[in-house]
């Protein structure tokens, strides 16, 4: 009897510990294992934020010139990113980093505001900069996915106030995306996503390659 209550505790503790980890717990330890593996490796350019760089597989073969840390994890917000920044940001002591992230931020909750998300994206870029001060940083607009058309103005105010902010910061690039992902009438151009219309295809990251590849250090 006492092994079997012993059984019930283990199996009642163990699923309410698994339950109280944060979000994207699994995806930062699985970074620390490949990490303990085989570390990546310092002073390389690296890739921070949500799926569109997580599904970015292939990206260093879009930079085969350039050597490229991805450390994107789906679904993930600028919450998330400053949450973990001690596991995907600093462990690389890196000599450049790019950032896509708050599409997602928008998308998690209808009181998520644009200048949330650039107070987000500021917190984030300070606790970068007070570690690594003066790192070059790139930022790539949040893009126009088409299954998220209601959200499109706030990203465009969200893109502006993140653009303006980094304009007034040393060694940091603003990529606009955005406009280069839609059409004549402003308009999410679908031919560069995949059927679920949000995130992007070979099409969509030849345009993210053209427009990022001149800004990337050697």
């Amino acid at each position: 009897m006492k092994k079997l209550y012993l059984f019930v505790f283990l199996f009642l503790f163990t699923g309410y510990s698994h339950a109280q980890q944060p979000a994207f717990w699994d995806d930062i330890q699985a970074f620390r294992k490949e990490d303990s593996a085989h570390f990546p490796g310092t002073n390389k350019i690296l890739f921070a934020g949500s799926s569109s760089f997580t599904k970015w597989t292939d990206v260093q073969t879009y930079f085969p010139s350039f050597p490229i840390i991805n450390r994107g994890f789906g679904g993930s917000t600028l919450l998330d990113e400053i949450r973990y920044i001690k596991e995907v940001v600093y462990p690389y002591k890196p000599k450049q980093i790019v950032i896509y992230c708050g599409e997602n931020d928008l998308a998690s909750s209808d009181t998520v505001t644009a200048k949330m998300v650039y107070n987000r994206f500021r917190q984030f870029f300070n606790l970068i900069r007070n570690k690594f001060p003066g790192l070059p940083l790139i930022y790539i607009s949040m893009k126009p996915s088409p299954s998220r058309q209601l959200l499109l103005p706030k990203m465009i105010r969200g893109n502006e106030m993140i653009k303006k902010f980094l304009a007034t910061k040393k060694n940091t690039v603003f990529i606009d995306v955005y406009r280069e992902m839609i059409d004549d009438e402003g308009k999410p151009r679908p031919e560069l996503f995949l059927d679920d219309n949000l995130h992007m295809n070979k099409s969509g990251y030849a345009i993210w390659q053209k427009l990022i590849k001149s800004h990337l250090l050697k």
